[in-house]
Order: C-alpha cells, then sequence, then structure tokens
C-alpha cells in the first residue's frame, strides 16, 4: 500500500470523494454533514493523501490545521471495494505519524453518532482518540461525536 499525498484532480480520488460525501448524505441530516467537498479539501491549511495499490485507489484522508499544535482529521474513507482489508488503518496510522511530525500536540475529529459510524468511532478508540467537546467552529449536535488524541 502506498500513502501519498494528493491534488484531488484524478478520476479516481474525485469519484472517492463524491462516495464519501454521499455516504455522509446517506447517514446524516444535511445541517449535519461536515464533510469537505473538493474545493474545500484545496485549501492550503489542508493535507489530503490517498492510499493506493498500483492504479487502484484505496481510500483517502486528510488533516486540517486548526493551529500550529491541533489538526483536526478530515475525509476518512475506504473504497468500498476495500472495506475490511485495514485500509483505514493504515492511513489513520500514517496520518498521525505526519502529525507528530508536523509538531502537532493534539488531533481532534467529528464523526457520526448513528450505529452506521461505530465502525470508525472503534477505529477511532483504537487508535487512543477519547470522546470529548465540541472544538473549533463546531457546535454540539445530537448527529456529531467528537473525539481528542494528545500526540
Amino acid at each position: 500500500m502506498d500513502i501519498r499525498v494528493d491534488d484531488l484532480t484524478g478520476a479516481q480520488v474525485i469519484g472517492l470523494i463524491a462516495e464519501h460525501l454521499q455516504g455522509m448524505a446517506d447517514d446524516s441530516p444535511p445541517e449535519s454533514i461536515h464533510a469537505l467537498n473538493l474545493d474545500g479539501l484545496k485549501k492550503p491549511e489542508i493535507t489530503f493523501w490517498c492510499a493506493w495499490e498500483e492504479e487502484e485507489i484505496l481510500g483517502c484522508g486528510a488533516i486540517k490545521e486548526l493551529h500550529k499544535e491541533h489538526a483536526e482529521l478530515k475525509s476518512m474513507r475506504t473504497a468500498k471495494n476495500h472495506k475490511r482489508k485495514g485500509v483505514a488503518r493504515h492511513i489513520l496510522a500514517h496520518i498521525i505519524e505526519e502529525a507528530i511530525n508536523r509538531g502537532y500536540k493534539r488531533i481532534s475529529l467529528e464523526t457520526g453518532s448513528t450505529d452506521s459510524f461505530i465502525p470508525a468511532r472503534k477505529l477511532y478508540e483504537n487508535f487512543g482518540f477519547t470522546y470529548c467537546e465540541a472544538f473549533a467552529d463546531y457546535i454540539p449536535d445530537g448527529n456529531s461525536t467528537f473525539m481528542t488524541k494528545e500526540l
């Protein structure tokens, strides 16, 4: 598995982001969707990675710098044909390592609170994320769960 920074211009990446946004729309009311579209992911404070196996995309993830010591995990998604293969685990480990290398002291995230997000929450728990209050510009929402990890 090759995990590398991506410029969000390739057809497979664009398709994966569309799949991610559709998945969020399927599981959350519009006011509770905090996933970023392509333009949102191209902001200078965001670094976006994709995992590849040869020429096939496996998944993606990103971090958004909130300030010099705090980053937010964004856009974690495994391609539907590669679920339950450890893709998300590899991407998350890569992003956490990069966050540490950049000197962040904390990484936080927002994810859904419904049952469809249980696998994601379990993954984050397994990596040492703990539940926390809303952070940054988030407003507490019954459809959102907030987690954080000290680095």
